[in-house]
């Protein structure tokens, strides 16, 4: 798919077939290009189990077809009919609480219902074989937002006959299993893989190493779900056709680097505002960002499913107006759509997609904006959407091309930390996050990589909270040239949840000599004192106590060293504050010869290729940075929501 492109999510089943053909041609004189259909529609097109339906979905593609938009057609597995489950009714969900999570809404079945899969095969196939080989259609999209509301981990028998088979093909033998998970401690010991439960009802906190084995069973089965339907996809569509998944923002209960190779873009949700009320940002943050969304939450985002999609992804739902489901659902500022929309594709996005065509009256999300009110007239945001599109005719288009600073974002690490926090507040991705905010305020380009990743022609190597250090993931820490920053906990567990032999950070210790003997959890709102290099900052949540030889370069004032480095290494032992993680990543950057650009607390930039975006997040206006090339979009002064560009280039 070359882009960037526009596109819709339409649903021609909720209005009248006359209102189609003007659906179609609307969208096309707003500049929209390409539309994703289909996810919600199993009821309308199997009625009832073998008896399909396709006249309306045939009349709905054709007619935009007809109109030039292009499709992506989603399989529509979210949502089992009501059929389906009177028919199999053990398909659905099991909560952690043992209640059996019933029909009525989405995303009502178990991964790991063998019946369910049956089912789905025979749904995807029949799509596959009516509309395999149609031109206009150039991606599929599998299911609809995996694991939301609490749906990758279910609990139901389905579910632990897997687990069990699972635990059995990981661990070999009982006695392997039990020697992991240190069972002998309160008698835990297992006489045989079919006595082992789920995590689910002990009277105090379940075995860790039990919460971790299941997590990690759990996100296999997302994979294999995926997977199964990718393969059908595969063997029936043209070789250009490409596979998408739409997964979520501030969501971790699944490993998105692993099932992100079963397809071949990336896609995500954007909801800036919803995900601002509902995440960890204090009351002024929220209060600052309330029509904006944080400066950085969609571009962490942006840029970790770049990674996921190794280099491709897109924005599936753009979030137009204010959505339903936040605490306080707040309406975006004028012009912060098109800011959205430009950002996404300032990071690489192939795709733009707005959620939804038409805002619809009834059921659960009639609160929900879109790009038209339930009436059917234009929303104000269509103005937005008609200047992006013509901005973009004009605007020449340019790679992404690797970044300077790298992330390593590990989704097991998000798992350790919920299962075991230790101190109420602490959370790995909210970790990643400040670490990534602190770079993206130096108007740094930052890459998200798996911990697998290749690091190698990286200058600068962020790793916030990797739980899990061995001597092959230390390995390319060692053969990359950057400077490598490493956060609290990090190597602090073994794969199957325990402390290494040689405490934290495990291996690391061969790279740099600091060793954890305790850890101080900092009540919230708390906060304890240290400086560096005369300078006083502060540690929340997390203070370490370590043992070291070198010399730390900072201290608490008794004396206790934060902060350590030895030749490219550095490690930090605190939860900190912004301002420090912001002092000390451009200072790496200083080191290793990568140019930082001093920024106001609400205006970004981000590079592609030789143009430069810059974005306003704040209320005031702002001044672009005294150096820039020739403008290709905007002034050079920026009210709230203003986006510019500039090219490095003569032309």
């Amino acid at each position: 798919m070359s882009g960037p492109r526009l596109g819709v999510c339409y649903y021609p089943e909720h209005w009248p077939r006359e209102d189609w053909p003007p659906h179609a041609s609307a969208m096309r004189q707003l500049g929209i290009e390409i539309v994703r259909i289909g996810e919600f529609s199993w009821s309308r097109l199997e009625t009832s189990e073998g008896c399909f339906d396709w006249g309306w979905l045939d009349a709905a593609l054709d007619i935009l077809s007809a109109a030039g938009l292009k499709i992506v057609l989603c399989t529509p597995t979210a949502c089992p009919p009501a059929w389906l489950i009177l028919k199999s009714p053990d398909i659905l969900p099991v909560a952690k609480s043992g209640v059996v999570r019933g029909f009525g809404s989405r995303r009502h079945y178990s991964f790991s219902s063998a019946d369910y899969a049956g089912h789905c095969d025979r749904i995807v196939s029949a799509m596959l074989e009516r509309y395999g080989g149609r031109d206009d259609i150039v991606g599929w999209q599998i299911d609809n937002e995996f694991g939301c509301h609490e749906t990758t981990l279910s609990y139901d028998t389905s579910t632990l006959q897997r687990f069990r088979s699972w635990l059995g093909d990981h661990y070999q033998s009982i006695e392997g299993l039990n020697d992991a998970w240190g069972t002998v401690f309160w008698s835990q010991e297992y006489p045989g893989f079919d006595a082992i439960g789920f995590p689910q009802t002990a009277v105090t906190e379940s075995n860790p190493a039990h919460s971790l084995a299941f997590r990690r069973f759990a996100s296999d089965e997302v994979r294999r779900f995926c997977e199964r339907q990718a393969t059908r996809i595969r063997a029936r569509c043209r070789e250009d056709v490409w596979l998408t998944h739409n997964f979520m923002g501030n969501f971790t209960d699944f490993d998105h680097f692993d099932v992100g190779k079963t397809v071949d873009i990336a896609s995500w949700d954007s909801y800036p505002l919803g995900f601002l009320q509902q995440a960890w940002f204090d009351e002024t943050t929220k209060s600052r960002y309330r029509q904006t969304g944080h400066p950085d939450w969609a571009a962490f985002h942006h840029d970790l499913y770049r990674g996921v999609g190794r280099g491709r992804f897109g924005v599936m739902e753009q979030q137009p107006g204010p959505v339903n489901w936040a605490d306080c659902n707040a309406m975006p500022v004028p012009g912060m759509v098109r800011l959205w929309s430009w950002e996404a594709i300032a990071h690489g996005a192939e795709l733009v997609s707005y959620f939804r065509w038409q805002q619809l009256p009834k059921a659960q999300e009639q609160m929900h904006a879109a790009l038209n009110l339930p009436d059917g007239a234009p929303a104000p945001v269509q103005q937005e959407i008609r200047q992006l599109a013509d901005e973009l005719a004009t605007i020449p288009s340019s790679e992404t091309e690797k970044a300077s600073v790298a992330l390593v974002f590990d989704y097991a690490s998000c798992w350790m930390a919920d299962i075991q926090p230790h101190a109420a507040g602490y959370s790995a991705l909210r970790q990643a996050f400040s670490y990534y905010s602190a770079a993206r305020s130096l108007g740094l380009d930052v890459d998200i990589v798996s911990p697998g990743a290749d690091l190698a022609d990286y200058r600068v190597v962020l790793v916030p909270a990797l739980f899990t250090l061995d001597v092959a993931r230390l390995r390319r820490f060692e053969d990359c040239d950057a400077e490598v920053l490493f956060g609290p906990r990090s190597g602090s567990r073994t794969t199957d949840f325990s402390i290494p032999h040689n405490l934290a950070p495990g291996c690391l210790q061969q790279a740099i000599a600091v060793k954890v003997l305790a850890v101080d959890a900092i009540r919230a709102g708390d906060e304890i004192a240290f400086s560096y290099a005369g300078e006083e900052f502060a540690a929340s949540h997390w203070l370490e106590s370590i043992e070291s030889d070198l010399e730390p370069s900072a201290v608490t004032a008794d004396g206790h060293g934060v902060y350590f480095e030895h030749d490219r290494f550095h490690y930090l032992g605190a939860v900190t504050c912004g301002t420090f993680l912001r002092r000390i990543v451009g200072e790496l950057c200083g080191r290793a010869g990568v140019a930082v650009t001093s920024l106001n607390g609400d205006l970004r930039l981000r590079h592609r290729g030789e143009q430069v975006f810059v974005f306003n997040y704040g209320p005031d206006v702002a001044r672009l940075p005294s150096e820039h090339g020739c403008l290709l979009l905007g002034t050079e002064t920026l009210r709230r929501a203003d986006v510019a560009l500039w090219t490095n280039t003569d032309t």
